[in-house]
């Protein structure tokens, strides 16, 4: 199973406790996969698509303990983005199912000029408060987000129909301390998404996933310890590639001297560090200056080996 999977999977077991709350997770998933059919004068149809059987019966639940109306359940095989099985709640109202009056408490179906009219955007009406605003976006997200397994990338979405539900659901996520969402173009839909690895962990914990959240920090802190293994070892790496190259240098102006005029023409303290470090290339210039007699501190061994380069330059 998928980390999106369990995800939503555990979100499914949440029950709102306020009825405000109840509507507005109802309204969040509503809007993201909900598909309205109209017949006769004012006859709707609503039909709500997921692929995730959990995610199903929660709805269905859900809308019938809030409308005291049973949405019918049944398997379908989906089309474009909805490939494959997907479980389909209909609410009908020439089933006595209320489409209408869900449609229009969800503050989808609107009245203007004594004309009704569909919605593109978030009903505010509903996220008046903090537990409303995250029913809400937990609602968007069993509806039409999906979140990458933080073993391979940090990164959560929800995929928008229209650019003013994209700019309101962004406007939502940001409503929340230091969250700051993102939107971009994806064939005819608009995607708001996160990749800051502490913003995903946060928006789990606001949609309430607390068992992914803990799972997500686990895999993250794991991933953090490593790179930094990674880079600490890069370093000495790097560190050591830098001394042997130093190493190679000096070695070659002492071999100039030798060959020359002799190591015996250097001063006895020059001509000790010479001989050590032709008989310990790869030594550091610390392992180099404490195997001197009497040791010598970093700084006092590589002033000797700057000396013994200018000479080496002036032969």
């Amino acid at each position: 199973m998928s980390f999106a999977t369990e995800t939503k999977a555990e979100l499914a077991r949440i029950d709102p406790e306020k009825k405000c709350c109840m509507m507005a997770e109802i309204a969040g998933f509503i809007r993201m996969c909900g598909v309205v059919g109209l017949f006769g004068k004012n006859g709707m149809k609503l039909t709500l698509m997921t692929d995730n059987p959990a995610v199903a019966r929660h709805y269905k639940k859900l809308i019938k303990e809030y409308f005291d109306v049973d949405p019918s359940l049944e398997i379908v095989m989906g089309a474009g983005l909805k490939r494959g099985r997907q479980y389909a709640l209909t609410l009908d109202d020439r089933e006595g199912q209320k489409a209408e009056p869900i449609l229009r408490e969800s503050g989808i179906l609107s009245i203007r000029g004594g004309m009704n009219i569909f919605t593109d955007g978030i009903y505010e009406v509903l996220i008046k408060t903090k537990c409303c605003r995250k029913a809400y976006l937990r609602g968007l997200f069993l509806g039409g987000g999906t979140i990458t397994d933080p073993e391979k990338a940090y990164h959560i979405e929800f995929i928008c129909n229209t650019k003013v539900l994209a700019n309101d659901v962004k406007k939502l996520i940001g409503s929340f301390v230091d969250l700051n969402a993102k939107i971009t173009r994806r064939g005819k839909h608009y995607v708001v998404y996160v990749k800051e690895a502490e913003q995903v962990g946060d928006i789990l914990n606001i949609l309430g996933a607390h068992a992914r959240f803990f799972e997500f920090e686990n895999v993250r802190v794991k991933k953090e310890m490593r790179n930094k293994a990674n880079r600490l070892s890069n370093c000495d790496n790097a560190n050591m590639d830098k001394t042997l190259d130093a190493a190679g240098r000096q070695i070659e102006q002492i071999r100039k001297i030798a060959e020359t005029q002799g190591l015996a023409s250097l001063p006895e303290k020059l001509r000790m560090v010479a001989i050590l470090r032709l008989e310990n290339p790869e030594a550091s210039l610390q392992e180099l200056a404490d195997m001197c007699v009497p040791p010598l501190k970093k700084s006092g061994l590589n002033n000797r080996l700057r000396k013994i380069g200018e000479i080496a330059d002036k032969l």
